[in-house]
């Protein structure tokens, strides 16, 4: 793997989510990119039942990692274990419980451009179109500092100037070896992003 950013890409009034992804697509295809099949990253979050206050577990899976699923807490810290952790939370039913409606996904097609891979997501919430993200790889590289101009140069030819500057989660981590779990602090934080604009507009209860 290389070095991956993850943008939103905000869809404009009056036009679809499936309009803008197919717009983004044949701007890929454009440059040169290929189409090498889909991808799909999901995430469930797991509310603590008996710690005060409670504190939240959110379990990520990524395609290009099938046999890995990534827990990452609210503080950050990361556990990158295989598929059976999956199993084991079903177990830990008495102490974390999953938060109804909270499961978050973003899922589209993946293409290959040169030596970059590039990936137009989909994301839904609890089955509602929420918006879009694209990640950008870079593959020969795996330190950020070192291949930043270049994600930047193309990153911009799509989503313009959205790409100004790296991802937040990264900025601190430029000159770190790159690993997975980075990539999935990236859709993390979208996603939570998601889930937030989603609570903000339902209606109050009364």
């Amino acid at each position: 793997m290389g070095v991956s950013c993850v943008y939103s890409y905000p869809v404009p009034e009056g036009r679809s989510g499936a309009q803008v992804v197919d717009v983004l697509q044949k701007q890929v295809e454009t440059l040169g990119g290929i189409k090498m099949g889909n991808f799909h990253v999901d995430c469930e979050a797991y509310q603590s039942v008996m710690l005060n206050p409670p504190k939240t577990l959110h379990l990520l899976h990524n395609s290009e990692y099938p046999a890995s699923c990534f827990a990452i807490l609210d503080s950050g810290a990361t556990l990158v274990a295989d598929t059976l952790f999956n199993g084991l939370m079903s177990n830990l039913k008495n102490y974390y419980q999953a938060r109804k409606g909270a499961k978050v996904e973003s899922k589209g097609n993946r293409y290959q451009l040169a030596d970059f891979v590039v990936k137009i997501g989909s994301v839904s919430l609890a089955g509602s179109f929420k918006g879009i993200l694209v990640e950008v790889e870079y593959c020969p590289s795996v330190v950020t500092s070192e291949c930043w101009n270049m994600l930047k140069e193309l990153l911009q030819s799509l989503i313009g100037n959205i790409a100004d500057s790296p991802p937040q989660s990264l900025k601190v981590k430029m000159d770190e070896t790159y690993v997975p779990s980075f990539t999935m602090a990236q859709y993390l934080d979208h996603f939570n992003n998601f889930r937030k604009a989603a609570a903000m507009s339902q209606p109050p209860s009364y």
